[in-house]
Parts: C-alpha cells; sequence; structure tokens
C-alpha cells in the first residue's frame, strides 16, 4: 500500500498529490537533502543502468522518483519501506507516460512562462501563451488537472491487481520435497531433514528457513560425533605422556581485577599523575614540577624559531584587527576556462596531447536532440572513474555521476548560438552540470565564522555578569560561558596537534583560550599539551599580543590520567567561566569509530557538556575510509548521546548531537586529490573548517569552495 504520490516541479511546486495516510510526507526532505544537495548516504541511493527511477530511503519510508528532465518534473512516491512492493517502477513510468499525454502543453506553457519570468500562477492565461489561456479561472489551480484523479486511481488499481494476481499464482515449493523417499544410511541423515532441491520456480521463505534448519542440525551431529572421537583420543594421549614424564605444578595466577572491582587507595596512589599528587621525587606539594626529575616549564629555555613560519602567517585586518588565516590554494587550481577549452578544440588542438579530463568529454558525439542515457553512459563512466582517482570515494562517486546523469537525461542540446555543434554543447552541458553538484554539495550549509559565534556568545551571555570582576581582574567577563569546542577523531590523525593550531589562531584574535587536556588514556597525552602551551605562550610574547599586567591568554586544565574525561570537561568550563576564558578547547582520546564502549564515553561528554561544537579530525590522505569513520562517528554520537538525555533535548537514539565540522590534516601532501574534502562533506553536509598543511602552530589554512572544485575537475 502506498503512502504518498505527488507531481512536481524540480523547483518544488506540486502540480498534484494524494495521501493515503495522514502521516507526514518525507517529500520535503527529499527535495532539500537529494535533489538540492544531491547528498544521501552510500546506503540510501540505488541507482541501475537500466532504470531511470532512483530510490531513496528515509527514516521509515521507501521514496522512489522518476524525472522528466525536458519539463523538469518529478514523479515520486513513498511507500513503508517494510512493504514489498515490486510494481512501484512500472507503476511511476506509468504513470509519467499517462499524465505527459494528458497534459504535456499544459506544463509546457507552465515552464515557458516562467522561464519568460511570469509568473504564470499569479498571471494566470493573459500572458501564458494560447496553451495556458484560461486555465486559472474561479476554480483555480484546481481546474489545471481535472479528471486526473479518476485517470490516477485506474491506473493504481491495474497494478495492484496485477500484483495481487501475481502473488497468489506463484508456485511454492511443496513441504514433502523435504521428506526423503528412501532411508538414509546414516544415522544422522536418518533424523534430519533433507535439503530441498532447487525447483524452476522461485522458493519461498518457508522453505529456505526449513533447509537452513536441516544444515545447522547436519553440522552439530557431525561436530558431537567428530568431538567423541577426538576427545578419546586426546585423553590417552594425555595419560601416556602423564605416566612418563611427571608435570610441574604452575605458578598460582594473580587474581584479575574487573573494573567493577572496589579500588583501593593504593591503587589510586600508583595510577595519579596528576599535577598535585605526592612524590618523593618532587617533594609533593602544588608547586612542585610537573613530573617527577623534570624543571618546571617557566624553567625551560625555549626556542621559537621554528614554530612559526613567517611568511604562512595569515592576514590581519586593518580596520577590525581581525587575524584571518591564508587561504589553501590547490596547485594548479586556477586551470583552464571552458571557453579557452573550446577554443583549442579547434585547430590548435591538434598540437597538444589530449587531456584525460577533455578525453572523456569529447566521447559525446550527438546530433541535435535531447541528451539519452546511451549518449551519457560513456562520458558518464569515464567522469567516475576521474572522480575516484581524485581520491573521493567510490561509493560516493558512484552516487553523484548517478545524479548528474540523471538530471541530463531528457535535456535538449541546442548546436547554434554560443556552439557551433551538438558534440561541443553536450560536453559543456555535462561539465556545467558536474561543476554545479560539486558546488551545490561543497556549498557550506552553515556558517563558518567561528569567530562571529564566539563574539556573539560573549555579547549574550557577558551582559547579564556586566561589571562583575573576573579572577584576572577582566571587568564584565567573569560569569560569561565560554565557547567550547570538542575536537574528537581516530587515533593518530593529528587531534592535539591541530587543536593547538586552532588556539594559535585565536590568540592572534585577543581571545582568552583554555585547553582542556581530556585524553586521560594516552601516555603522554597531557605533557603534550603541556608543551604546546608553554610554546604558545612564548609565542604569544614574541609577537606582542601578551601586555604586561595582563593575565595569562593561553592555560591548560588537567587532572592527570585515569580520571573521567566528562567531569573534567565539565570542571574546565566551570573554570574557564570563574576566570574569564573566551574559549575551551576540549581535547578528547583517539579511539576507532567501532570501539562502541568508547564511542559511548566521548558521547557522555558531549551530553553532558553540550559543547557549541564537534569538530571531527580526520586525515586527507584516505578516501573510503574516511566516510565509514566520519559516518559511524556521526551516527554514534548521536545514538548514544541522546540515550544519555541531553540537558533541553529529547532522548533516545538518533535524537543527540553529531559532527558539526570538519579538519582535515596533512593536506600539504595530497597535491590535487582533494577527494576526501568531497566525501565527508557529502556525508555529513557539515563544512570543513581548517585543513592543517605543516608542523608550525601557523600551517592552518582555510579550504574555499571554488578551489576544490577546480582541483576535482582538473586533470
Amino acid at each position: 500500500m502506498l503512502d504518498h504520490f505527488s507531481i512536481l516541479t524540480q523547483g518544488g511546486l506540486v502540480l498534484w498529490s494524494r495521501s493515503f495516510t495522514p502521516s507526514p510526507s518525507p517529500f520535503d526532505a527529499l527535495i532539500r537533502e537529494a535533489l538540492i544537495e544531491q547528498r544521501a548516504s552510500s546506503s540510501d541511493l540505488a541507482s541501475s543502468s537500466t532504470s531511470a527511477v532512483s530510490r531513496w530511503d528515509k527514516d521509515a519510508y521507501a521514496v522512489l522518483w522518476l524525472l522528466e528532465n525536458n519539463l523538469d518534473l518529478v514523479f515520486v512516491v513513498a511507500y513503508q519501506r517494510i512493504l514489498s512492493l515490486p510494481y512501484v517502477a512500472d507503476l511511476l513510468e506509468a504513470v509519467r507516460k499517462a499524465f505527459l499525454r494528458a497534459y504535456r502543453d499544459t506544463v509546457q506553457a507552465i515552464v515557458d512562462s516562467s522561464v519568460k519570468g511570469k509568473d504564470v500562477l499569479v498571471l494566470g492565461g493573459s500572458v501564458g501563451g494560447p496553451a495556458a489561456f484560461g486555465l486559472f479561472g474561479e476554480k483555480g489551480w484546481q481546474k489545471v488537472f481535472e479528471g486526473w484523479d479518476e485517470t490516477f486511481s485506474r491506473i493504481l488499481r491495474e497494478f495492484e491487481s496485477n500484483a495481487a494476481k501475481n502473488k497468489k499464482s506463484t508456485p511454492r515449493a511443496s513441504a514433502l520435497t523435504n521428506i526423503p523417499d528412501s532411508p538414509s544410511t546414516s544415522a544422522s541423515e536418518a533424523t534430519t531433514p533433507s535439503l530441498a532441491e532447487p525447483a524452476d520456480g522461485p522458493v519461498d521463505a518457508q522453505t529456505i528457513a526449513r533447509n537452513i534448519a536441516a544444515l545447522k542440525a547436519r553440522q552439530k551431529a557431525a561436530l558431537r560425533k567428530g568431538g567423541r572421537k577426538s576427545g578419546a583420543g586426546t585423553e590417552s594421549e594425555a595419560g601416556s605422556e602423564s605416566d612418563a614424564t611427571p608435570t610441574k605444578p604452575r605458578p598460582r595466577k594473580a587474581a584479575t581485577k574487573w573494573s567493577d572491582s572496589a579500588i583501593t587507595d593504593a591503587d589510586l596512589a600508583a595510577f595519579d599523575y596528576s599535577s598535585d599528587a605526592p612524590s618523593p621525587a618532587r617533594g609533593g606539594g602544588k608547586g612542585a614540577s610537573s613530573r617527577a626529575g623534570t624543571p618546571a616549564l617557566e624553567e625551560v629555555d625555549v626556542d621559537t624559531s621554528g614554530m612559526v613560519d613567517r611568511q604562512a602567517l595569515g592576514t590581519r585586518d586593518s580596520e577590525s584587527g581581525m587575524y584571518e588565516v591564508a587561504d589553501y590554494a590547490v596547485r594548479g587550481a586556477a586551470g583552464e576556462s571552458d571557453e579557452d577549452e573550446d577554443e583549442e578544440e579547434g585547430t590548435g588542438a591538434a598540437d597538444k596531447p589530449q587531456s584525460a579530463l577533455s578525453s572523456f568529454f569529447s566521447r559525446l558525439s550527438l546530433q541535435p536532440r535531447s541528451l539519452t542515457a546511451a549518449d551519457l553512459a560513456p562520458t558518464l563512466q569515464a567522469m567516475q572513474q576521474h572522480l575516484t582517482a581524485k581520491n573521493v570515494a567510490q561509493s560516493i562517486a558512484e552516487q553523484i555521476v548517478a545524479s548528474v546523469g540523471k538530471s541530463l537525461e531528457g535535456k535538449k542540446v541546442d548546436a547554434g548560438g554560443l556552439f557551433n555543434s551538438a558534440s561541443r554543447a553536450g560536453r559543456r552541458a555535462v561539465r556545467e552540470a558536474l561543476h554545479e553538484a560539486l558546488v551545490r554539495i561543497l556549498t557550506p550549509k552553515t556558517s563558518t565564522d567561528l569567530l562571529l559565534e564566539i563574539q556573539r556568545k560573549r555579547s549574550a551571555t557577558t551582559s547579564a555578569a556586566a561589571g562583575a570582576p573576573a579572577a584576572g581582574g577582566r571587568k564584565g567577563a567573569a560569569g560569561a560561558d565560554p565557547y567550547a569546542i570538542t575536537f574528537v577523531g581516530v587515533n593518530g590523525v593529528g587531534k592535539s596537534t591541530n587543536l593547538s593550531k586552532v588556539a594559535f589562531w585565536l590568540l592572534q584574535n585577543r581571545l582568552r583560550v583554555l585547553i582542556a587536556a581530556c585524553d586521560t588514556f594516552r601516555s603522554g597525552a597531557v605533557e603534550q599539551l603541556r608543551v604546546h602551551v608553554r610554546n604558545l605562550g612564548k609565542l604569544e610574547e614574541e609577537l606582542g599580543g601578551a601586555k604586561e599586567g595582563e593575565p595569562r591568554r593561553v592555560e591548560l586544565f588537567e587532572k592527570g590520567y585515569g580520571k573521567d574525561a566528562a567531569g573534567i570537561a565539565k570542571d574546565a568550563l566551570a573554570h574557564a567561566k570563574q576566570n574569564g576564558f573566551d574559549v575551551v578547547l576540549i581535547d578528547t582520546a583517539g579511539r576507532m569509530q567501532d570501539n562502541e564502549p568508547l564511542m559511548r564515553a566521548l558521547a557522555k561528554l558531549i551530553a553532558v557538556n553540550q559543547p557549541d561544537k564537534i569538530i571531527f579530525v580526520g586525515e586527507a590522505l584516505v578516501g573510503n575510509e574516511a566516510v565509514d569513520q566520519l559516518t559511524k562517528f556521526n551516527r554514534s554520537l548521536r545514538d548514544f548521546s541522546g540515550s544519555a538525555g541531553a540537558a533541553g533535548g529529547a532522548s533516545g537514539p538518533g535524537k543527540g548531537r553529531g559532527v558539526d565540522g570538519m579538519i582535515l590534516t596533512k593536506f600539504d601532501t595530497i597535491d590535487d586529490k582533494v577527494g576526501a574534502a568531497l566525501s565527508m562533506t557529502y556525508v555529513t553536509g557539515q563544512p570543513i573548517y581548517f585543513v592543517g598543511t605543516g608542523q608550525t602552530y601557523s600551517d592552518l589554512r582555510m579550504l574555499r569552495v571554488g578551489h576544490i572544485v577546480q582541483a576535482l575537475l582538473q586533470d
């Protein structure tokens, strides 16, 4: 049974619609995510080279749609995806043919009026041309497709009745086929049914289940029989060995201490590495050195000559004084314009070797007519290989190319005007469609200006605490909520290093930063952040950011190892609020995306502290692996943080917080293979804030959409 059926334009205008249930329609999400943003998960979009019908799973619905690109129409149906309705694709095709047969001229008049800039819905038939004249009278929009309800009902009844007949006439395997004709020679085979022989017709689910049960029974019987034999042999061999040589008593193994066992004072003292823990080597006390046998941070002579690349520093606005990191320029991304490429296809193109990208665009050889799937197939296949070579995940490359192809089917290629051949017009149409698709995917859907968001939160929360003196002497800051950013990711991608780069950027913008060491698992994680804080403090002094008499602009908040990360982050936020810090950067332990206990612990940190941003740090070197990591991180955070009961929000699986943005590391090692940026943005729809390009604190870059698109399209 269907739930919803609609006929609408690709601009979102609903021409006709019918709902069979009162449940809300998923078509708005389809238009926004699948048609406009061209974004879906790898398991959501299923396309076939032999069918123009696309499928997209949304929540409990299966959504199928068919495009009529020549008229910018979308025929779309939704039903519960637990149902098996094999006739829906044929139903869409039949409805499309019947609708166009009856209303092609009417729809064409609407399209022509929209192209001319005239709103036919408002102005009516007076300006819609002869075909649209008189369509909108006193009855309004319902008058246009009068009679279509009856036609649609007739088509739907035919398909449903045929489906019911086919279901009844489907031959079912008889249960007698499971009974052997003669008794089996084996005892185990005599007690278990035999596997049904494959018949010409389909085997039903009940027969398959009986076959599986029979196979499992045989396997268990064989294991029992073999186990008795091997067990007897083992016993005899063990007996002969014991008679020959006496066995030595094994040492008593220490009892395992489980996580739910009682923790003694000795356990706490043995694993407490916090700075205020008593130690014989440093004499105890909070003013002692951070580690036994090592000098305090203030006593270390720091050479800052190699910590900042002066040529890689960003720019500072002369009016506002804001410091912005430099843009990342993809090597050779300037490229050539399409006009230059078309000119080179003339007389001068023979002197140059044909590039790979130009080669697969040149495969289009058309007469002046509408593009078909057969015309586009070789070009789209080469386009998919090109994107995969750029390090785009294979599943995502397939979905993007399929979406581009279906948006071009039925488009008319005009050989006149700017073009002198239909093949050139076809190549330009494919290139422009791919360019537009990539731009839509990569364009951020939310603001990427972190400085603006930090300023807004400070302004909103400082007003309540205006005039209250802070611990460091600042007025109007104590009591203001700091802006919290949590960095998450797998092991070894560079979370702590890039956190320190972000801290350097914030310090250049005159913000006070508190770094919370919530990686209480990895050895040396706290010490690594302590070194970064020391270096950033020295750089702040040398670059003229720190002024005499002002409190330190960057500090570390840590409580050692083996502690609850969520509790440390909560205490860090409270400390930052009390002492007038503007931003809190929360460093978390690296964890694999499939480790459920560690993902639950991370989700607990998110649910308890509700940071303003959750930034996923990933490597630009990986393709399919990056998609798997980001997808599972995002899903686990949403499910587990929702189950933890985030304050002020709905609880339950899928109701929690997900990833808000990404930072890609090691971006200077990939040249123009920037496909990971496309893959990660496609999966989440979230922006890429920065990319890391080196080892110094200034090696942080902004990634522009135009640079990524040019790098993806160039050879």
